[in-house]
This record gives C-alpha cells, structure tokens and sequence, in this order.
C-alpha cells in the first residue's frame, strides 16, 4: 500500500488530470469558440453577417441596412469549409484535440493508479505522469494557436459568411471575439502544469528522503557507531 503523503499527493493530481479531461470534452461538444461579425456591403445595402461557431457546428445571423434582420440558421462548420487551408486546419484540431484527450484520459488514470498503488513499473510512476501531462498540456497550446491562425490570416469566419451569405458583396471588415470554448484551453494547460508540479514536489521530496536514509555509516553519531 502506498504512503499517506503519496495518496494525498496522487489524489491531488488525479483531481486536476480529471479536471482536465472533463474540460477537454466541453471543449470539443461546445460551439461557443468564437462570434465573429462579418460586414459586406452591395450596390443598394450593406449587410453584417454573425456568426458563432465551433469546430463542428455554429449559427449564422444577417442584418441588413436599416436593422431587418434575418432569422437565425444552423450550419456544419465541415460542409461549408471550401478552401484546402481552412478544412485542413479544422481536421488538425480535432485531430490534436482527441489526442488531448486520451492524454488526458492516461494522466488521470496513471495518477489514480499511484494513488491507491505502488506499480513497479517505472513509467507507471511519476515519469508516466509528467509524460502524459506535457502531452496535454503542449497539444491544447497547439490547438489555441492553430484555431486563432485558422481565423486571423486564414479567414475562417469570412468564408462561412461568404456561405452563409449567397448574395455577391463585398467583404469589408470583421470583428472577432473569442468565446469560452476558446479561452477554457487556458485552464486546461494550467492544470496539466498543476499535475506536474504536484507529482515534481512528491517526487523530490521522496528522493531527498532516500538519500537521507542511505547516509554513509561515517556519518552518524559515533555512539551509534559503538554499538
């Protein structure tokens, strides 16, 4: 049976790499990653397309010159990407997101595992934890970058408004505004470095008190020596 200073620190990250997991997946189901408003203008009006969306589904809203709006449409954010740059971009944060995920999923189980075990195993230990956790947490930094160059210069949120949008104008500007979905990522990555610091502190204390235990006999007190 493991430590009680072991089972509380396990415990501890096995709480944040849980958490992390949990978060993973509200990331991937939400749709709340941005709300972009798109403005083009015609020959007799101008009109701002809203947009929120996620990296499978959003809605799309118009508003014409004058304040008519234009009611509220759904849409797959897979069928209306029609640029190779764009579509590529989305598959490879879903692809690092799941990826994320089953990282996720090995960190919390590995944590568990130590929590109520001594598995043998080395990589089952500590290293597995710090391996599985800087997994998470670089593939999510990925995907945070990767999703603001597929908005800022590959113009994701203009293409779907184009789409949204069939009547020839002319795009002009755009306001984006990146939603919780998005932002969440941030307390994904701070939790993984949480798991990490956690088992680190565990692990070196451990050590220091190893190497404690295995002072040179020289080194204790002679009248432990006599005896």
């Amino acid at each position: 049976m493991p430590s009680r200073e072991k089972t509380l620190m396990f415990a501890a990250a096995f709480l944040t790499s849980a958490a992390s997991f949990v978060l993973v997946c509200v990331v991937l189901a939400t749709r709340s990653w941005i709300t972009s408003d798109i403005d083009f203008s015609g020959d007799a009006s101008s009109v701002t397309v809203t947009l929120t969306y996620g990296l499978f589904q959003g809605t799309c809203e118009q508003t014409v010159t004058g304040g008519l709006q234009i009611s509220e449409t759904s849409f797959q954010v897979g069928d209306k990407l029609k640029t190779a740059q764009t579509r590529a971009t989305n598959v490879a944060i879903v692809v690092l997101l799941v990826l994320a995920l089953l990282s996720s999923l090995l960190s919390s189980g590995f944590t568990g595992t130590n929590a109520v075990s001594n598995p043998y195993q080395t990589f089952l230990g500590p290293t597995g934890v710090y391996t599985w956790s800087s997994c998470t947490g670089i593939l999510t930094l990925l995907v945070l970058i990767l999703f603001a160059v597929n908005i800022e210069s590959n113009g994701l949120s203009i293409e779907l408004a184009e789409v949204c949008y069939a009547i020839p104008t002319t795009y002009t500007k755009s306001r984006n505004n990146y939603g919780y979905s998005y932002w969440i990522m941030l307390l994904i990555i701070f939790l993984n470095i949480s798991t990490i610091i956690i088992i680190y502190f565990y692990d070196h204390a451990r050590y220091y008190k190893k190497k404690e235990q295995e002072r040179p006999i020289e080194n204790a007190p002679k009248d432990v020596i006599l005896f």
